[in-house]
């Protein structure tokens, strides 16, 4: 595939192409696709474990006496409400999903935060909006003290996904018990930077200060990592050794876009974009009550989403098979009448699932039928007029085929992300 000139290249750029990588561009970044086998990669992370370069995301930096009323003010999630159960504040050492909206409600960049002390935050969104997510945060964030600073190619990033995770990296890590200990989803220890003081800081064998975290976007138990850019393919090469017994491999988007999909996970400005967030399965990241039924904050969109005249409706959905058809513009959804109301976000292929009995059991499910083999099954996620309910059949169109798909709750089961560590290491 043809790469444009104008791409810019991660630190692990000339790694990927060194070792045969499917380059294409992605984010404004060239990026690996897959390497030997996007199906093979994908399986890894449901078995053992995959390694995925994410340095083409971008990080956003928010400090200052102001940074949480502004924050508090811009994000959709409520940071005064939002850890846990028990709906406890966020905290240092706590991270969070959400989202920025325009004040229409539709989506500017959804985005996970990082409070690595009071009032320090970064922001960690997508690939080529960091200077976009940047200029939203300026532009309301009126006389208020706060330094915002676009960190974008200033900070490595390295994405460790699968049950064998946790193995991995206690094999790497300095004081690894201590890392290791009370480190549930949605947490994080260390800094990238040596000279942050920080109560829990995190180091690899050699020194190399990492931030650490029990974050991903597989599915899958595993960390997201911090570092400096120059230390990236020293890392990246460290963690492949390491975890050459655990069945790591390096992996591509392809299997990253897979595995997100069976896992629920949205991707920006495809599956959430321009128009307004609400009536899809990320309702955790919006500030509702209990009863769902009144936001218990205002936040930038909130107006739009409550004044909408025609809702419409994003679902998941499973297929029968592995058959899957295009997105976006190329596609249409029919109902069972041959009407089209809406369109297909995203249609990928999850081949560590299978339909048996016409219930959905993971490869990595624990006790699936003895004869049960996945051969995999096309699964993503559709924009409808009209609510549907679960299991709903809806048919999938492009200039090639009909597919048949049911609207689902859950795709991939039996994920591994929220697992305890101690049951991982």
């Amino acid at each position: 595939m043809l790469m444009s000139n104008l791409s810019k290249k991660t630190a692990l750029f000339h790694w990927h192409t060194a070792h045969h990588a499917n380059m294409a561009p992605f984010g404004g970044y060239d990026m690996p696709l897959w390497y030997a086998s996007a199906k093979n990669e994908h399986l890894a992370v449901l078995t053992s474990a995959g390694l995925f370069d994410t340095s083409h995301m971008a990080v956003i930096s928010v400090k200052g006496p102001d940074s949480f009323g502004l924050l508090q003010h811009c994000f959709t999630n409520d940071l005064s409400a939002c850890v846990g159960s028990g709906k406890r504040p966020l905290s240092p050492g706590r991270c969070v999903y959400g989202a920025f909206l325009t004040e229409q409600g539709a989506v500017v960049d959804d985005t996970i935060i990082f409070e690595l002390a009071e009032n320090n935050y970064l922001a960690v969104v997508n690939a080529g909006m960091g200077a976009t997510v940047a200029q939203h945060l300026i532009t309301y964030m009126g006389s208020s003290d706060v330094e915002i600073i676009d960190l974008t190619d200033r900070i490595g990033k390295i994405d460790l996904q699968g049950p064998m995770s946790g193995k991995i990296m206690k094999k790497l890590l300095l004081k690894p018990d201590d890392v290791l200990q009370d480190l549930p989803y949605f947490t994080f220890k260390g800094h990238y930077q040596s000279n942050f003081s920080s109560p829990d800081t995190v180091q690899l064998m050699d020194g190399t200060p990492i931030l650490l975290s029990r974050t991903g976007y597989t599915g899958e138990f595993g960390f997201e990592i911090l570092i400096d850019p120059l230390h990236l393919v020293k890392v990246w090469e460290m963690l492949l050794k390491s975890g050459e017994e655990f069945g790591l491999i390096a992996c591509g988007l392809a299997a990253r876009d897979s595995l997100r999909t069976g896992a629920v996970l949205p991707l920006s400005h495809q599956d959430i974009g321009a128009w307004p967030f609400n009536n899809h399965p990320w309702h955790f990241a919006l500030p509702f009550n209990a009863a769902e039924t009144r936001f218990t904050k205002p936040f930038i969109g909130d107006q739009g989403l409550l004044n909408i005249a025609h809702p419409a409706y994003t679902y998941p959905i499973a297929g029968d098979n592995v058959c899957k058809v295009c997105s976006a513009d190329q596609s249409v959804v029919l109902d069972a009448d041959e009407n089209a109301i809406g369109s297909v976000l995203t249609c990928v292929s999850d081949m560590g699932i299978g339909r048996y009995q016409d219930k959905i059991y993971s490869i990595a499910s624990p006790g699936r039928p003895n004869d049960f083999t996945p051969h995999g099954l096309c699964c993503g996620f559709v924009k409808v007029r009209k609510k549907l309910k679960t299991g709903h059949t809806l048919f999938l169109q492009d200039d090639r085929r009909t597919i048949r798909v049911r609207v689902v709750k859950d795709i991939r089961p039996h994920r591994t992300a929220r697992r305890a560590i101690t049951e991982m290491i």
